[in-house]
C-alpha cells in the first residue's frame, strides 16, 4: 500500500500539471468568463475597425438611392447593399468591443487614413447628395464599385493574415458577395452606357 499511495500522487499531480499548460500555452483560445474564445489578432482588429467606417458609409450612399435613383434595379440593390452592411456593423462592433479594442466612432472624417479602401471623399458624397434620376444611377453605380473594390481589397487581406475564425468567415462572405454586386454594377453601366 506504501508504494501505491506515491505513485498515485504523482500520477494525480502529472494530469493537474498537464491541465495547467494545455489551457495556459495552446494560443488559438482565450479563456473569458469560463468559456473558451476563438484567439483574434492585429488583422482581425484592423479588419474590424477599418470595415466599420467603410460600411457606414456605403449604408450611408445606398440610402440616397430611395428617393434619388430612377432604375427600380438600383434601388434594389441599394436596399440589398443596407440589409447586408448594417448587420455586419454590429457584428463588428461587437467583436471589437470582447476583445478589448476602439470601436471607431460614426460620422469620423473618411478622407484621413483611407486611402486605397474605396472610400468616397466629402466632395463625392456631396456631389452623389444633389444628383437625382439617371446621372444618380450612374453616380452611384461608379462610386460603390469603387466603393466594393476597397472593401474586397480589406476582406483578402483579412482571408491572408486573420486568425478569428469569424471574421476571417465574414470576410469571406464579403468578398464573394461584393464580387458579385461588382459584377452586377458593372453591367447596369453598361446598360446605361458609361
Amino acid at each position: 500500500m506504501r508504494t501505491r499511495l506515491p505513485l498515485l500522487a504523482l500520477a494525480v499531480l502529472s494530469l493537474f500539471a498537464a491541465a495547467a499548460c494545455s489551457s495556459d500555452d495552446d494560443p488559438s483560445t482565450v479563456e473569458a468568463g469560463g468559456e473558451q474564445k476563438a484567439e483574434f489578432n492585429d488583422a482581425d482588429v484592423a479588419f474590424a475597425q477599418q470595415m466599420i467606417p467603410h460600411h457606414q458609409q456605403a449604408v450611408e450612399m445606398a440610402q440616397l438611392a430611395a428617393d434619388r435613383a430612377e432604375r427600380q434595379e438600383v434601388k434594389d440593390l441599394a436596399a440589398r447593399v443596407e440589409a447586408a452592411q448594417a448587420p455586419e456593423i454590429a457584428t463588428l462592433e461587437g467583436w471589437l468591443g470582447e476583445w478589448g479594442e476602439d470601436v471607431p466612432v460614426e460620422g469620423m472624417d473618411m478622407d484621413h487614413g483611407q486611402d486605397g479602401m474605396g472610400m468616397m471623399s466629402d466632395e463625392d458624397m456631396s456631389m452623389l447628395e444633389s444628383a437625382s434620376g439617371a446621372e444618380f444611377d450612374r453616380l452611384f453605380l461608379e462610386m460603390m464599385v469603387r466603393h466594393h473594390s476597397g472593401a474586397i481589397d480589406m476582406a483578402e487581406e483579412e482571408l491572408r493574415d486573420g486568425q478569428h475564425p469569424d471574421a476571417l468567415e465574414m470576410a469571406q462572405e464579403i468578398k464573394d458577395a461584393q464580387e458579385a454586386e461588382v459584377a452586377e454594377m458593372e453591367a447596369l453601366l453598361a446598360e446605361l452606357g458609361s
